[in-house]
This record gives structure tokens, C-alpha cells and sequence, in this order.
């Protein structure tokens, strides 16, 4: 999983309450067994037209936003099922951080186990971002060791984060990983169980 500290985009408005999973990537396309490569069905249901043809209206189609990766939506975000496709959905197509006022608590966990960071901000400070990228480039910052977001106009922003979630992100561990980190813990402990039954039987 890669680490994530500083990063700077520019934003993609997606101001949308309730936004679920089953719309952030479709049931017809959870087939695959592979973790890459649904990022091409992200939003599909919204992105394109019954035909397959591009839904222009739908902010993730316009050019203006090419190259974002930092989508800022509203309220209870990512509800719905608790379906792990989703954040894998949204990092394969480029997105390495997600702004909304509320989250789902799964969809929450989700994203932070798969390398995206997921960031709840006051509802007025949501809605400046939504205002200001709407139509136009708007670019921030974000500092995640300082837990704070910098934008163009030279606004500071902090936002809280769980200790546990923050060192997964800041050194990209999954949580397979940060069991590693005790490999030395578990081997002293082994260790001594092993000593301790050799006295035992003796």
C-alpha cells in the first residue's frame, strides 16, 4: 500500500448526499477477482448514458477535472453496502483522498485499509470547497502528519483523524503489515513459551 503525507490536487466536486456503494461502482461489475480495474466503472451508472454513450453533465466527464485526485462530496458518503469495491473502485481511478462532511463507517475503514484517506470536515468548510471548484480548478493541500488542509487562497483547515488510522496511512501499511511491525514482540514471546514447556516436561 503506498504512504501518504502531503498531497496537492486540484478537486472534484461531487455534491451529493448519500452517495452509496452501489454507486460509486455497480453491482453487474463485482465479478472480478482482481483488485485494479474497476476504475473504469466508477460512477457508471451516472457517467454514462443507457447506450454507453458519456453523460457530459456528470462532473467526472468534464475535462476541467482531468488529473484530480481528491473528490470532495456531501453527506454520508459511501453508504449502502459494506462491499470492499468501492474504495478499490475510487483509488484505481485515481483518487487518493475523499472529503465529506459524514462517511459510512465501513466505507470509512475501507478506504483507509486500501491507501485512501478519508477526510470528515465541517459541513460550511465542505460546502466552500464545492462552491469554489464548481465549474473552475480549485486546488488544496493536505498535510496529514499536521492533520491540516491548505488551499489556494491561503486558507488553513484541520481536520481530526484516528491515531490507529494515521500511522497505517502515513507509513502505507495494511493491517498485514502492522502485524509485522511485532515480529519481534511475537518472537520473544514464542521464545519463552518454548522454554517454559521444555521446563515443564523436564
Amino acid at each position: 500500500m503506498e504512504a501518504i503525507n502531503q498531497h496537492q490536487s486540484i478537486i472534484t466536486p461531487l455534491d451529493r448526499v448519500n452517495v452509496d456503494t452501489d454507486q460509486i461502482i455497480p453491482k453487474q461489475f463485482l465479478k472480478r477477482i482482481e483488485r485494479t480495474g474497476f476504475g473504469k466503472y466508477l460512477f457508471y451508472g451516472w457517467r454514462f448514458h443507457e447506450d454507453e454513450s458519456k453523460n457530459n453533465s456528470f462532473v467526472l466527464n468534464n475535462p476541467l477535472y482531468d488529473g484530480s485526485s481528491i473528490l470532495v462530496a456531501n453527506h454520508n458518503f459511501g453508504c449502502g453496502s459494506s462491499r470492499e469495491h468501492a474504495p478499490w473502485a475510487l483509488l484505481d481511478y485515481g483518487f487518493k483522498v475523499v472529503i465529506a462532511p459524514s462517511f459510512a463507517d465501513i466505507f470509512y475503514n475501507n478506504c483507509v485499509k486500501n491507501g485512501i484517506l478519508p477526510i470528515c470536515l465541517e459541513e460550511d468548510k465542505v460546502e466552500y470547497f464545492l462552491k469554489n471548484s464548481k465549474d473552475k480548478r480549485f486546488s488544496i493541500e493536505i498535510n496529514l502528519e499536521e492533520q491540516q488542509i491548505t488551499d489556494q487562497n491561503g486558507h488553513l483547515y484541520s481536520f481530526d483523524i484516528d491515531r490507529y488510522w494515521k500511522e497505517m496511512l502515513l507509513n502505507g501499511w495494511d493491517e498485514i503489515a502492522l502485524t509485522f511491525q511485532y515480529d519481534d514482540y511475537i518472537g520473544r514471546y514464542e521464545q519463552k513459551q518454548k522454554s517454559s514447556n521444555t521446563t515443564t516436561r523436564g
